[in-house]
């Protein structure tokens, strides 16, 4: 039996996937959760084979929290699932250990193989989105000019930036004034929009 957490805060699609999952006889849900910040508690506690992850959760994002899975509980494997199917999300989860990355879309018994698959040990990406995440663009900012402008995208202004990353303010300007430069963006809107389109945020 394959013991499986999910991390989903959409209830309705938390309780159509437990549901879904229940109809296999050779995977079981042990918990589902719906914020980031719950993921390694209940993964210690339970020790499940997989975790189920959504990347965009309430709290801690699930990327972070996949690469905490990965560091400290290496024994459980993680699944992340996703409507945002672009190369740059791709190459962030592959980045924080994720075992598989599937889209919310794929098809019901496509999950029920990815966390077979994961639970053996193999990495598990939809195809076309691997060839495309070849195909694109390395991201051009630096972790912190990345970290400065998905705080940006959030709503913080500068001064909260600078608290947040204990920085001066003037050094928060600098990186998104390079931010902006390196994007060919008109502005930081523009490039928070290129960013994202990008999958780098």
């Amino acid at each position: 039996m394959i013991r499986v957490i999910l991390a989903e805060d959409m209830h309705m699609v938390r309780g159509a996937l437990v549901s879904l999952l229940g109809l296999e006889d050779d995977i079981e849900v042990v918990a589902d959760i719906v914020s980031g910040d719950e993921i390694l508690p209940t993964v210690h506690h339970h020790r499940p084979d997989v975790a189920i992850i959504d990347i965009d959760l309430p709290g801690k994002d699930g990327l972070t929290a996949a690469a905490e899975v990965h560091e400290e509980v290496p024994e459980t494997r993680t699944l992340i699932l996703t409507s945002l199917g672009r190369p740059g999300t791709l190459r962030r989860a592959l980045a924080a250990k994720a075992g598989g990355f599937i889209l919310k879309d794929a098809p019901p018994n496509e999950l029920a193989e990815a966390i077979r698959g994961v639970a053996a040990g193999r990495r598990v990406v939809d195809g076309q989105l691997a060839l495309a995440a070849f195909d694109s663009e390395d991201c051009p900012l630096t972790a912190r000019e990345v970290e400065v402008l998905r705080l940006a995208a959030g709503g913080a202004d500068v001064v909260d930036i600078a608290g947040r990353l204990f920085l001066t303010a003037g050094t928060v300007r600098n990186y998104l004034t390079a931010v902006t430069t390196k994007l060919n963006a008109r502005n930081r809107v523009d490039a928070i929009r290129i960013a994202t389109e990008a999958g780098w945020l």
